[in-house]
């Protein structure tokens, strides 16, 4: 899963890619890189983020999915919580839903996509960004976020969404600490007891950072492409089936390591 950050103020590349046409350029360069599905955002979702209005939201992201889906082969994903931006942007082609938090922040999510035949990845996320971070405690991280994903998933089911048309996400970076990512990610087998295809975004986030420098001065964001690629790794050799990346090509060639070393 290639990101496509329709934002000014994205962690990782906020205004870059701004503009509806540098956008859609970005989008087709990660499909032509091995992209199997591309996420569009239009909201930053970065700690201490502040909500992006439904309209903004749709002026930023309309036209990208429009002028991709006459351009690239591969299934659109939305990264939103609104389900007004959702339906329209699955009107427009879409044919995903990435809400980051689990179908907990807008009530109308889980009719709006089970009205559809969309697909929904739904993670956990204990608050909205502006707050997140002040709800990083957990007694056992791995075995909150697990039933947290498993209580998503029950929501999904009584609205009418199929199990066939759901993924989780356990929201590495979203109210965790660096420590509690790496204690999620070297129990990714707790997941696959959900029974269903596990999306892991690890790419270039500050845990990373963190890992390669120390606390105070964590490596910056344009340096954490090896350590990308290892977690990349880990999660292939792991089984997990979503990686979503800013870096496709170079974790397209991981990938195909890991095939190597798999078969």
């Amino acid at each position: 899963m290639g990101v496509v950050n329709v934002t000014p103020d994205s962690f990782s590349d906020g205004g870059r890619f701004l503009e509806p046409t540098a956008a859609i350029r970005h989008g087709v360069r990660l499909a032509q890189e091995g992209a199997a599905i591309l996420d569009l955002g239009a909201e930053s979702t970065r700690p201490g983020a502040t909500p992006v209005p439904v309209d903004e939201q749709l002026r930023r992201l309309l036209p990208v999915v429009r002028g991709l889906v006459g351009e690239v082969a591969v299934p659109l994903s939305i990264d939103t919580t609104c389900a007004a931006v959702a339906a329209a942007c699955l009107d427009a082609g879409a044919t995903m839903v990435n809400d980051i938090s689990g179908l907990t922040f807008d009530r109308e999510m889980a009719a709006t996509v089970a009205a559809t035949d969309a697909a929904l990845v739904l993670m956990h996320c204990p608050a909205p960004p502006a707050v997140m971070q002040a709800h990083a405690r957990y007694d056992d991280v791995v075995a909150e976020v697990v039933g947290a994903l498993g209580a998503a998933v029950g929501r999904a089911e009584q609205a009418g969404i199929g199990r066939d048309r759901l993924a989780v996400d356990p929201g590495l970076g979203f109210g965790k600490s660096a420590g509690h990512n790496w204690d999620i990610l070297r129990h990714l087998d707790a997941l696959a007891g959900l029974h269903l295809p596990r999306l892991i975004g690890a790419s270039r986030k500050s845990f990373i950072g963190i890992a390669l420098g120390d606390e105070k001065e964590p490596v910056g964001v344009g340096d954490r492409l090896e350590g990308s690629l290892a977690v990349a790794m880990w999660c292939a050799l792991a089984g997990v089936e979503l990686l979503r990346v800013h870096d496709v090509d170079a974790t397209a060639r991981v990938l195909k390591m890991a095939e190597m070393l798999i078969s």
